[in-house]
């Protein structure tokens, strides 16, 4: 039990030593396994115990970004439940998250239109699960199809995440005007909604 306790330490300091090495400057085909393993404490052959390669790791750092950011809306959507203003609560969450998870959010950003075709293939998933989890809660809160909430998911994810790349190396005072803009932005798509759902 001891081993795979440690086992699992391991793996967790390497996973941690590569997002600290992303950084503005830095994306993920430009960091060698020797500088994880150097960050991590640990020696080289022993990061092949834990990961086949420096692009299985880079997969699982896209997984781990996703669902950190996942979870992060799952709360966000708690709180809207006990209270709070759906679209606000869930931009400043966002905007929280670009702040304090500013490497795994550039992972994403970058990943996404990178040059590795698993990479944004896994990017792109993240994303999807984003959409989908955000279409099944507007469906079941607003009374849209299930077609019409995928449309408005997929149309505020995507406006969400550019918000967010612009967000991302603003200025306090600029991201609180531009998260003010967003939940104008997505206000309106959310009416969009709710008005063609009517019509139709």
């Amino acid at each position: 039990m001891r081993r795979q306790q440690q086992k699992l330490k391991t793996r967790r300091a390497i996973i941690d030593a590569a997002f600290n090495l992303l950084d503005e400057q830095r994306s993920l085909s430009s960091i060698s396994l020797r500088e994880v393993a150097r960050a991590a404490g640990i020696a080289p052959t022993s990061f092949y115990r834990h990961f086949k390669d420096i692009d299985e790791l880079g997969l699982t750092l896209v997984d781990e970004a996703g669902l950190a950011l996942r979870q992060l809306m799952r709360q966000a959507r708690s709180r809207i439940d006990a209270g709070g203003g759906v679209i606000t609560t869930s931009v400043n969450t966002f905007m929280e998250f670009v702040v304090a998870n500013s490497n795994e959010f550039r992972l994403l950003l970058r990943e996404h239109s990178g040059t590795s075709p698993a990479f944004r293939a896994a990017v792109l998933r993240e994303i999807q699960h984003f959409i989908e989890e955000l279409s099944d809660y507007t469906a079941n809160h607003t009374g849209l199809s299930p077609y019409l909430a995928g449309l408005q998911a997929e149309a505020m994810v995507k406006l969400v995440f550019s918000a967010g790349a612009e967000a991302i190396d603003a200025s306090p005072a600029q991201r609180d005007l531009q998260a003010q803009r967003l939940i104008q932005q997505l206000r309106i798509i959310a009416k969009g909604a709710s008005f063609y759902a009517g019509k139709t």
